[in-house]
């Protein structure tokens, strides 16, 4: 039997980083880059513009270590508002992603990295973002939903389904046979509790499922905006949203979003020996 020194958590980081819109989230993981990480991005926001101006004008160099794979619906207007255009594949075609890092490029060319689960320590899988990675999968299900002969269904059934398809997604991420860093990038969603506090959780689909999110990872951290426009990364819980930290005596409260992330896994283990990823390529 081992002993606690040789606990997975050692090796690797499963990590939720959340904050509102415009705080740095995605442009923050720069700072990994730049220590030495590849990253294979599930890019269901289509929001990778920052990560990639920031790498050119910090570390062009870096480009080549950020995999990715954008992953939105096709949708268009209605009289009675926007939907899915075709079949809703978003969520299922990340799942595929996960289980083999394969697709083909526009111009033919087959890409293979294999599985994720397998890329280990110096690579970092990024969900980004669970919020709309939650609204695929709404999606998904909902198409599979049987309708009445007006077109009538539960919805109800639909979260259910969509909200447990979502938790069996991160507890393969978060799981020991899961040897990569992970990455879950996600807005805020604010609920009113039933004793009357107000909490920030992880923004997924309806209120039953964020606050179970954070129980399936030790790292949690918020990416927030100071007064002035400075832009960080805090480890310490706040009044109204709880984030975790495995190395409290180690961490400090809150870094600078230039370095943070960086900066958090710093703490937790070595940077990667060497900058040459052991996964291929493509450019954001």
């Amino acid at each position: 039997m081992p002993d606690l020194s040789q606990h997975q958590s050692n090796e690797l980081t499963k990590m939720i980083v959340l904050g509102d819109p415009g705080t740095g989230k995605t442009g923050g993981c720069t700072s990994l880059v730049k220590g030495g990480y590849s990253l294979g991005v599930l890019d269901y926001d289509n929001g990778l513009e920052p990560l990639k101006q920031f790498l050119q004008h910090e570390h062009p160099e870096g480009l080549k270590h950020v995999n990715y794979r954008t992953l939105r619906d096709k949708r268009k207007a209605t009289p009675t508002g926007a939907i899915v255009d075709g079949p809703a594949l978003a969520f299922t075609e990340g799942l595929k992603m996960l289980d083999r890092w394969q697709f083909k490029e526009r111009d033919g060319t087959l890409v293979d990295l294999g599985p994720p689960s397998e890329w280990g320590p110096d690579h970092i899988l990024v969900l980004d973002s669970l919020t709309l990675c939650a609204r695929a999968a709404y999606d998904w299900r909902e198409q599979l939903t049987p309708r009445g002969k007006s077109g009538q269904y539960d919805p109800r059934a639909v979260f259910f389904d969509a909200q447990k398809a979502i938790e069996q997604l991160i507890s393969n991420l978060t799981s020991e046979s899961f040897r990569t860093n992970v990455i879950v990038i996600t807005h805020v969603n604010y609920i009113d509790n039933e004793d009357g506090s107000r909490k920030g959780y992880p923004n997924v689909i309806g209120k039953a499922l964020s606050p179970v999110i954070g129980a399936y990872f030790n790292s949690i951290a918020l990416c927030s905006v100071r007064p002035g426009g400075k832009r960080v990364v805090q480890t310490a819980s706040t009044a109204m949203i709880d984030l975790k930290n495995p190395a409290p005596f180690a961490m400090l409260p809150e870094y600078p979003i230039s370095t943070g992330l960086a900066d958090f896994f710093k703490v937790l283990r070595a940077s990667p020996e060497t900058k040459i990823a052991r996964i291929g390529h493509r450019r954001v």
